[in-house]
């Protein structure tokens, strides 16, 4: 079992290996901990761990009304995530690898970071500034008929991003190729379909690549005969990430 220990971020979303994440720090305990990656040599890699969070809020309290009016403000790296924060994250993440990390005049960063590998949660110390996490790397394993899946998976995404889209041609990445690995095929088009964070972490969490192409192409068939029953469903921007508010 290989083990590694990192800052960890937690978010309202599901981030994959292979995918981007771009971040928009302004919390006390994120701009700690950006500060500390900022000490890592530019030839190393600056990662941290995202998980995505079960029970909680991705911003703490900071005044009334954000985000809730009657919340007293809360501080330090627990914030928002109740008396026991193993409890309130998933316990399956992934690492991130920040290439980008820019801090503003008045403090705040802007990040652009990559998904690389999967990892589960051990156990969290909460002593620091920031959380921080002990962490067990996860490989990924092929499975049975994984590029066959692949296939039938890139097909079925094609037709629900037409029908997502209102019958308009779309692709993954704009002017660019659909992959054709596997296990690229399956993180791209579970960042890309369209569902909420429970879902998004069950694939995230699946034991190998085939086991997540297989649900995909469930949903995928599922979600394009819901669509084409609600043929007014406005189309949505399937390249586009959201950005945290921290």
């Amino acid at each position: 079992m290989t083990t590694v220990r990192l800052p960890l971020f937690p978010l309202n979303s599901v981030l994959y290996p292979g995918l981007v994440l771009p971040l928009n720090i302004f919390e006390e305990r994120y701009r700690a901990m950006m500060r500390e990656l900022l000490k890592t040599p530019e030839d190393e890699p600056r990662r941290f761990a995202v998980v995505a969070i079960r029970d909680g809020h991705e911003v703490a309290p900071s005044a009334p009304g954000m985000p809730d009016p009657t919340a007293l403000p809360e501080r330090g790296p627990t914030a928002g995530f109740g008396d026991d924060p193993a409890k309130a994250f998933h316990t399956v993440g992934c690492i991130a690898d920040a290439a980008t990390i820019r801090e503003r005049d008045n403090g705040t960063f802007e990040v652009l970071a990559t998904g690389t590998n999967r990892v589960r949660l051990l156990s969290l110390d909460t002593s620091g500034p920031f959380l921080v996490a002990d962490l067990e790397e996860l490989p990924e394993a092929p499975g049975d008929e994984a590029g066959a899946l692949a296939e039938g998976v890139l097909r079925a995404f094609r037709q629900y991003q037409k029908r997502l889209a209102g019958a308009r041609e779309r692709s993954l990445s704009t002017g660019a190729e659909l992959p054709d690995e596997p296990a690229v095929v399956s993180y791209l088009v579970a960042a890309a379909m369209m569902l909420d964070t429970p879902a998004k972490q069950r694939l995230l969490q699946a034991p190998d690549t085939a086991s997540r192409l297989r649900d995909e192409l469930k949903l995928l068939r599922a979600e394009s005969a819901i669509i084409r029953s609600l043929p007014s469903l406005p189309a949505s921007e399937l390249t586009r990430g959201p950005t945290s508010l921290n």
